[in-house]
């Protein structure tokens, strides 16, 4: 399983990503080294959205058309 998610970090900007574990992923972007760059310097995140999909190959396309999305987009998506 695999997920799609959407971050807010703490100077209200987002951050979209994937992953099989999204505890782990969430607490690599608030207090690891492993997570990602953008992230480091805008903690804390906090999860605003999430969807599980069955394969890395969908959530791939996914993640990238989330991507595209302006903020307007993002934000009425986290409302669904």
């Amino acid at each position: 399983m695999y997920y799609v998610y959407l971050l807010t970090c703490a100077d209200n900007t987002f951050y979209c990503g994937i992953t099989t574990d999204l505890d782990r992923r969430i607490e690599e972007h608030n207090r690891s080294p492993l997570g990602a760059k953008y992230t480091k310097g805008r903690r804390p995140v906090v999860l605003a959205y999430a969807k599980e999909y069955e394969n890395r190959s969908e959530a791939s396309k996914e993640e990238a058309r989330i991507k595209k999305l302006t903020k307007e987009e993002k934000e009425k998506l986290m409302k669904t």
